[in-house]
């Protein structure tokens, strides 16, 4: 067992001799070849390949670097998004329009989210991450096919030195030319591998690239549109939330005017009077049903449609509840000319405008 030992060590012994024999000859070649003492095999095609692969390789590393910041953007608007919508969700009251809907909004917000940050890692990061496996074991043999490469000249510059020896060693010489002949042969299969290698790998960028961002593309596209409805549904509960306050103010409003008018009918009756409602043109007339307040017109308006008012300057309109308050829109009123309803006494001329065209009274 000592033998064997001492045979391991001896084996090992070896081959690090041999190894660091291998350096100084290398080193030596190649401050040989840069004092311009030893010619250099030179190979400008391949040089491009390499300078090629080491763009390819930077520039890849740098999208998936890109990439990953900005799926951890994309994890933390996620969050964001999250938290704002259980604010959302908790602050709403359970008597409030569409609070049903917004709970199932928020879940529905939430898997979005996720699914989106999944399709991105599976589609676009896994895809990307397997191209780059591939330049370490590429960019090693070209490490080490540039090693080789010395080592060929080397044996070549040894073998042409005893060739022009004044006294020829043909032992010397024979062991040379095997030498140079091996070191040849190993440099040559890794340059015409890799020579065979490197242009595809190149064009191989091409097809990733566009993979990476028209499947990043497509995601996106398909989750801002989810994400679009989503908003609109929230932005319709919103409105339709709005829409009930305000008509909770118009009843109030119109319940205070019917009161009003309960009180000016009893003091007009005990006044034998019929109920009237004095006006700055000294014109009497009862109210039209449903009346809320006065509005005037400060600016002119021109009906695009059979169910709106035209307005003019200077109008006088009486503000009307909507039969169903489901089909007033945000921003709208009912009315009637002021002027017609002391005339015909009559409702079926009222009509929609918007409320923005008029200055309350």
């Amino acid at each position: 067992m000592a033998e064997t030992g001492n045979s391991g060590k001896g084996v090992t012994a070896g081959k690090l001799a041999i190894t660091v024999q291998k350096r100084l000859s290398r080193a030596q070649e190649k401050v040989l070849q840069k004092l311009g003492k030893a010619d250099e095999t030179r190979d400008v095609i391949f040089e491009e390949m390499v300078a090629n692969f080491n763009k390819q390789m930077g520039e890849g590393t740098k999208l998936q670097k890109d990439l990953k910041a900005y799926m951890t953007a994309v994890k933390t608007l996620h969050e964001a998004s999250r938290r704002l919508q259980d604010c959302l969700a908790e602050m709403y009251e359970p008597e409030w329009f569409g609070k049903e809907e917004m709970d199932a909004m928020v879940e529905d917000t939430d898997t979005l989210w996720l699914d989106f940050h999944q399709n991105i890692t599976d589609s676009s990061m896994l895809s990307l991450d397997s191209y780059l496996t591939q330049f370490p074991d590429i960019k090693a043999r070209i490490a080490k096919r540039d090693r080789k490469m010395v080592d060929f000249d080397s044996a070549r510059h040894h073998f042409a030195s005893l060739q022009k020896g004044k006294k020829k060693d043909e032992a010397k010489i024979a062991k040379a030319e095997e030498e140079l002949g091996r070191s040849q042969k190993i440099f040559e299969e890794l340059n015409v591998e890799l020579q065979d290698q490197l242009p595809v790998l190149w064009d191989s960028r091409v097809g990733i690239y566009v993979n990476t961002f028209q499947s990043l593309a497509g995601h996106q596209e398909k989750f801002h549109k989810e994400m679009s409805k989503l908003s609109q549904n929230l932005n319709d509960i919103m409105t339709k939330l709005e829409e009930q306050r305000q008509l909770k103010k118009a009843g109030a409003a119109a319940k205070a005017g019917d009161e009003a008018k309960s009180d000016e009918a009893n003091h007009s009756n005990a006044a034998s009077s019929p109920p009237t409602v004095s006006e700055s043109n000294s014109s009497d007339y009862k109210l039209p049903p449903g009346f809320l307040y006065k509005v005037k017109a400060i600016h002119e308006y021109a009906a695009t449609d059979g169910d709106e008012l035209e307005l003019n300057v200077g109008d006088i309109v009486l503000v009307l509840a909507f039969d169903t308050p489901d089909e007033q829109d945000d921003g709208w009123l009912m009315g009637v000319q002021e002027s017609l309803w002391i005339r015909n006494k009559d409702i079926s001329s009222k009509g929609v405008f918007p409320e923005n065209f008029t200055q309350k009274l």
